[in-house]
């Protein structure tokens, strides 16, 4: 098969990696890729991921046998639409589904029809009653960007005023633009947190294993929230009873929500989701893989990705198989992300043999890699058990030198106390 990636991240490089190492996969394209993924022999296609005349061309010239749709954005314009109607496979969501991610609130609705466990909420486009319903409230409370915001739009306020700060910066500074213009006030929900992840075909849902993301920028969980800073897969401190309880509570009627919805999913659904002590909870969906999830869930897939896909575009049931082994990633950011953020900085070498390296806000200059985005790369490794794993990722870290950037050094600490 040749095989075309749409996005640039890390995410899309653990995809593009994992389909590439696939003995059913000729060649991988990413478009629009980075530079770092060509060290793992994908090729690079300059077109932007909203250039959807330019993909459908590309796709129709190489004679690519599917497409897959990373990021949420060209989900949320329509790209596999588009790419169905000029006659091409793409896996993802429909513009229509999309919104389970695009609009929190198409979500909350979703969830409260068919009867999905998540917190209380309220949707509001006007500041002061906002602010009338936080002040009826109190705080712990969350407070939501209804729309895209790429993965900040979230303010966990742990007082009143940190609530009406954020709702005054979405409703009425315009922070995040249209994605800001409406907010979903959410009840705080208590508990673990874990990522779970499905392969979905209208009514059927695949689980995948389950994963956890540290979303905070610095060590203890301080700072502000950022797209992830780590992740690691298996989740010890989560047992299977409250997997499976997640799966048939939400993933499944999910699914057949959007169905009856006349919004049918097919793509990767993620749940972001919370054990809590009545059970697991809905935090958020997202409509497609997440990142840094993806770059520790992939590597413990031993089944083909691309005969799971392949099947799942033509209606026949997928094999999914997982590695009993343990994986951990940290990610390397730059100074001041989620800020204003350096750029510029080169990147190192790693030497050892057991971690790969998914590369996220990458350049190329003079022959060398430099950082050019907020989150840089990500390291991972595999290993017998979590702290087998982490001990590789922390040690390929720290023998290398990393001017202008950073990373937590506490990824996977709850685990590692179970």
């Amino acid at each position: 098969m040749k095989l075309l990636v749409i996005g640039s991240g890390g995410r899309e490089h653990a995809i593009a990696k994992k389909l590439q190492q696939d003995t059913l996969v000729q060649k991988v394209f990413c478009a629009p890729g980075n530079p770092g993924m060509v060290q793992d022999g994908i090729e690079v296609v300059a077109l932007a991921e909203n250039d959807h005349a330019g993909l459908i061309a590309f796709a129709k010239e190489q004679e690519i046998d599917w497409a897959f749709v990373g990021p949420e954005a060209p989900l949320a314009a329509g790209l596999v639409d588009d790419f169905e109607a000029a006659g091409l496979k793409a896996f993802g969501p429909s513009q229509a589904a999309a919104q389970i991610e695009g609009s929190k609130d198409f979500a909350k609705q979703v969830m409260v029809k068919n009867q999905i466990p998540t917190g209380d909420y309220q949707t509001f486009t006007d500041y002061s009653a906002a602010k009338a319903y936080v002040l009826q409230k109190g705080a712990p409370i969350v407070i939501k960007a209804d729309g895209l915001a790429a993965g900040k739009g979230v303010v966990v306020a742990e007082t009143v005023e940190q609530a009406l700060d954020a709702l005054s910066a979405m409703l009425e500074d315009n922070k995040f633009g249209a994605s800001g213009a409406r907010v979903v006030v959410e009840e705080f929900l208590a508990g673990e947190e874990f990522s779970l992840l499905a392969f979905v075909r209208n009514e059927k849902v695949y689980p995948m294993v389950i994963s956890q993301d540290h979303k905070r920028a610095f060590d203890g969980d301080q700072g502000p929230n950022t797209g992830g800073m780590g992740a690691y897969s298996p989740v010890p401190q989560i047992p299977q009873e409250m997997v499976e309880q997640a799966v048939a509570t939400i993933l499944e009627p999910a699914a057949q929500g959007m169905i009856a919805n006349g919004t049918p999913f097919t793509g990767i659904l993620y749940a972001g989701l919370i054990a809590t002590t009545d059970g697991p909870k809905v935090i958020e969906f997202n409509a497609r893989f997440g990142d840094p999830e993806t770059q520790v869930v992939l590597p413990r897939l031993t089944a083909s990705l691309a005969a799971i896909i392949s099947d799942l575009l033509a209606d026949r049931e997928p094999e999914l198989s997982w590695s009993e082994k343990a994986t951990f990633g940290v990610v390397v950011a730059a100074d001041g992300y989620p800020g204003t953020y350096h750029r510029g900085m080169r990147l190192p070498t790693f030497s050892q043999p057991d971690i790969s390296v998914y590369y996220a806000g990458v350049a190329a200059k003079e022959g060398q890699l430099v950082a050019n985005g907020g989150r840089v790369f990500l390291v991972e490794a595999q290993g017998n058990d979590l702290a087998e794993a982490k001990e590789k990722v922390y040690q390929a870290l720290a023998s290398v030198q990393l001017e202008g950037m950073f990373y937590r050094s506490d990824i996977g600490a709850k685990a590692l106390q179970v």
